[in-house]
C-alpha cells in the first residue's frame, strides 16, 4: 500500500509540526520563568493592540487566534478581561456585537511579554536559520497558507 502523503512532504510536514510544538513549549517555559502569563495571552492581546483604536469584534479575534478553538478564546478572554487587560464594550452600531478593547494595563503587559518571546524566537529560530533560508521558509510557508 502506498502512502497518501509521500516523502519528502510527510517529513517536512511532521518537522513542521514538531518545530512549532517545540517553540511553543520553549516560549511557555521563557515566560513562566519570567512570572509571566501564558503565550495564549499574547496571542489574544497582540491582534487586539494591532486594531484600528485597540479595538477588534470578537468574532474578529477568533479569526485572529487560530490555536485555540472558539470556546476556549472565549474562556481565555474571560480570563484576561477579569485580569484587566482587556474590556468589553458593545460594538458601535451593533446591538448584538461585542468588542475586546486593550487596556493601558494589556499593552504593559505585551511590551514585558514580547522581549522573553523575541529572545526565544532569537536563540532558537533565527540564530540556527539563516536570513536567506528563511526568507525561502517564509515563501514556502505562504504558497501553503
Amino acid at each position: 500500500m502506498s502512502p497518501l502523503v509521500e516523502q519528502p512532504h510527510l517529513d517536512a510536514w511532521r518537522a513542521l509540526l514538531n518545530a512549532h510544538a517545540g517553540m511553543t513549549r520553549r516560549i511557555e517555559e521563557a515566560l513562566n520563568e519570567a512570572g509571566l502569563p501564558p503565550l495564549g495571552w499574547y496571542d489574544v492581546l497582540w491582534p487586539v493592540y494591532q486594531a484600528k483604536g485597540r479595538r477588534m469584534r470578537m468574532r474578529d479575534l477568533a479569526e485572529e487566534v487560530v490555536t485555540i478553538s472558539r470556546s476556549g478564546l472565549t474562556r481565555l478572554v474571560d480570563r484576561v478581561v477579569d485580569a484587566g487587560m482587556l474590556s468589553r464594550e458593545p460594538t458601535p452600531g451593533d446591538r448584538r456585537g461585542t468588542d475586546v478593547v486593550l487596556t493601558d494595563e494589556g499593552a504593559k503587559l505585551l511590551r514585558r511579554m514580547w522581549p522573553v518571546y523575541a529572545r526565544v524566537v532569537n536563540e532558537r529560530f533565527a540564530a540556527p536559520l539563516p536570513k536567506r533560508r528563511a526568507e525561502e521558509l517564509r515563501d514556502s510557508l505562504r504558497r501553503v497558507g
